[in-house]
């Protein structure tokens, strides 16, 4: 079992399509806290109806996003602090209740976790998948 990661920083959603088909992810795990997006095809709904159009499931688990000083942190290059902020904030009920359900979406389906950070290692989503792959015993797969 693998459980992917992707962020498109730097991709147009047809790529990102592409790559997740092409990597036969079933569902998407949005992992903003803020599911908008200044780059096209990436806001919610936008990106919501794309995926479904290209078969492939979405959901937006906003919990599972990093609070607000916590972006702005990453936005400074401060990636230790980001995820000083976000292990604490996970620490919350209504982060580990999704938490729990995302790690049900993966034990179910092939699951890529969303975000915008074309690195992984530098984004949140690296710890959730971390998190997630301990638990299930799946591998982590960073498109």
């Amino acid at each position: 079992m693998k459980l992917a990661t992707i962020g498109y920083e730097r991709e147009t959603q047809g790529v990102v399509i592409d790559r997740l088909k092409a990597a036969g992810v079933e569902l998407v795990v949005d992992v903003r806290a803020v599911a908008a997006s200044r780059r096209a095809g990436f806001s919610k709904t936008l990106l919501s109806a794309s995926l479904n159009a290209a078969g492939i499931g979405y959901v937006h688990l906003r919990q599972l996003g990093t609070p607000k000083p916590g972006r702005e942190a990453a936005r400074k290059g401060k990636v230790a602090e980001m995820h000083q902020i976000f292990r604490a904030h996970m620490a919350e009920p209504g982060a580990q209740l999704e938490l729990a359900k995302a790690t049900e979406f993966v034990r179910e389906k092939k699951v890529a976790l969303l975000c915008y950070e074309a690195d992984a290692l530098g984004c949140h989503r690296a710890i959730l998948a971390g998190w997630i792959c301990d638990e299930l015993g799946c591998e982590i797969e960073n498109l």
